[in-house]
C-alpha cells in the first residue's frame, strides 16, 4: 500500500496555504516552501557577495552555491558538470540551440503537442542552419499522445533533433520518455532528444539516466521552490556544443558553457530545501505517497467532468496515475473557457486559469479548437491540494453552471 501523506505537516510547509486562496493554478508555479524562504533569505542576510573571493564571506557564498549545484544534479542523477541553473526553460533552451551547429539539410523533429519554449528555439535553429523541420503532431483528437508508433515514420538517419514534452502542461499526459528516446537514437545515433519537463517535474521521481535523454529541462518554481531553472545536457552530448562563455574562462562544464551568470546566488542556495523535502537524508521519500494523493485529486475531478455530457476533457479521462498527472483541462459546452472561470473566481476563493498557456500549437493545430486565446478551462493540482478542495471546487462549478441553465 502507498505511503500516505501526512497532509496537516504537508499543508504547514507551506506558509501560502495559510489563506483563503485555493491555488488550482499550480501548473503556472507552485507555492514556495517555508525553508526555501528562509534560505533565501538567509542567503541575502548573510552572505550576498561575489562568487570567488578569497575573504570568509565570500568562501561562504561559493559553497552555498556549489552545495545548491550539488543537490540539484543529485536530484536528477546527473554529476554536477552536465547541469546549469538559470532563468528560465525557455532561455536556458534558447540558449542551448546557440550552442549547437549542424548541416544543411539535417533533419529537426519538433513536437506540436509542447510549449513554446520547446519549439521556438528549434525553430530559429532550422532557419539559421538551413534544417529540414518535421512536425510531430497526433491527428486531431481531445486525447493525442506523443508515441513510438507516431514518430518513427519521421525518424531518418539525418535526423539530429527530437523534441517533445514529458508531460504536457494542457493534457497532463504522460509520454514515454524513455521509449521514445530509444527509438530515435537507434534511427540516428546523433540525433540529440531534448525534453520539456516543467509539467511533469511537480509530480514525480526523475532519473535521466534512466530515461536516456540528451537534454531535460524544468523550473524549480513549479516544483515547491524558487525561480529558478535547470537544464541538464549529458556529458556526450556536450562534445557537439560550443561554449557561449567568455573566451578566457573555462568551457569544461555545462554551466561554463552555458551559465553566462544567469542563475541567482540565493535561489540556487534554496534548491536544497526543495531536495530535502521531497528526498529527506536519511527520511522516507515522499514520491509515493504524493502520486498517491495526486490520482485521488484528478479522479474525484475527472469522475465529475465523466458524469456530465456537456464537459469534453483534453487529456486522458482516466485518472490512472501511469496515464497523467492532476493538470486537467476541459471546456463545458455552451460556456466560455474565461467565462467559466472568471464566473467562478468572481464567487470563490478558488483560483485557476483559461487560455493556451504557451501551446498555441496544441489548441489550435491538434486539439482543433478555434480560438486558441479563449483556449481550454486548466485545473492544475499538486499534492498540498485536497479532495475537500476538489469537491468544493465541483459544488462551486456545479451552482455556476446551473445558474445559465435556469
Amino acid at each position: 500500500m502507498a505511503s500516505e501523506l501526512n497532509m496537516a505537516e504537508v499543508r504547514g510547509s507551506f506558509p501560502a496555504l495559510n489563506s483563503d486562496q485555493v491555488f488550482f493554478d499550480n501548473a503556472g508555479g507552485s507555492q514556495a516552501l517555508a525553508t526555501v524562504v528562509d534560505r533565501i533569505k538567509d542567503y541575502l542576510l548573510n552572505t550576498n557577495v561575489q562568487l570567488g573571493a578569497t575573504y570568509a564571506t565570500g568562501r561562504k557564498s561559493t559553497a552555498r552555491y556549489a552545495e545548491g549545484y550539488a543537490a540539484a544534479a543529485k536530484y536528477i542523477n546527473a554529476s554536477v558538470d552536465e547541469i546549469v541553473l538559470g532563468s528560465s526553460t525557455t532561455q536556458l533552451y534558447r540558449n542551448l540551440s546557440q550552442t549547437l551547429t549542424f548541416s544543411p539539410g539535417d533533419e529537426v523533429i519538433i513536437s506540436a503537442v509542447d510549449h513554446e519554449a520547446n519549439i521556438a528555439s528549434w525553430l530559429d535553429l532550422a532557419r539559421r542552419q538551413g534544417l529540414t523541420v518535421k512536425w510531430w503532431k497526433p491527428p486531431v483528437s481531445t486525447n493525442p499522445k506523443l508515441t513510438p508508433d507516431n514518430l518513427r515514420p519521421l525518424l531518418t538517419s539525418k535526423t539530429r533533433l527530437v523534441s517533445l514534452t514529458h508531460a504536457s502542461n494542457i493534457l497532463g499526459t504522460i509520454h514515454d520518455v524513455k521509449a521514445i528516446a530509444s527509438l530515435a537514437h537507434a534511427v540516428s545515433p546523433a540525433a540529440l532528444v531534448c525534453v520539456d519537463a516543467v509539467a511533469y517535474a511537480p509530480h514525480r521521481r526523475i532519473d535521466v539516466k534512466e530515461l536516456g535523454v540528451d537534454a531535460y529541462s524544468f523550473s524549480w518554481y513549479k516544483v515547491y521552490g524558487p525561480h529558478i531553472s535547470m537544464l541538464y545536457v549529458s556529458g556526450e552530448a556536450q562534445k557537439g556544443m560550443a561554449s557561449l562563455g567568455h573566451y578566457f574562462n573555462p568551457h569544461a562544464t555545462l554551466e561554463n558553457k552555458m551559465g553566462l551568470a544567469g542563475a541567482s546566488y540565493e535561489l540556487v542556495y534554496a534548491v536544497p530545501a526543495v531536495v530535502e523535502y521531497l528526498n529527506p537524508e536519511g527520511g522516507e521519500s515522499k514520491w509515493e505517497g504524493i502520486v498517491a494523493q495526486e490520482g485521488m485529486l484528478q479522479e474525484v475531478l475527472l469522475g465529475w467532468a465523466r458524469g456530465r455530457g456537456d464537459v469534453t476533457v483534453y487529456g486522458e479521462g482516466s485518472g490512472d496515475t501511469a496515464l497523467r498527472v492532476p493538470t486537467v483541462s476541459f471546456r463545458v459546452r455552451g460556456w466560455g473557457s474565461w467565462e467559466l472561470v472568471e464566473a467562478v473566481e468572481g464567487q470563490t476563493g478558488f483560483g485557476f486559469r483559461w487560455g493556451s498557456f504557451y501551446s498555441v500549437r496544441l489548441v489550435e493545430e491538434v486539439l482543433g479548437l478555434e480560438d486558441s486565446r479563449d483556449g481550454v478551462v486548466r485545473v492544475s493540482m499538486v499534492h498540498y491540494n485536497t479532495v475537500d478542495e476538489v469537491r468544493a471546487f465541483i459544488a462551486a462549478l456545479e451552482k455556476v453552471l446551473a445558474s445559465k441553465e435556469s
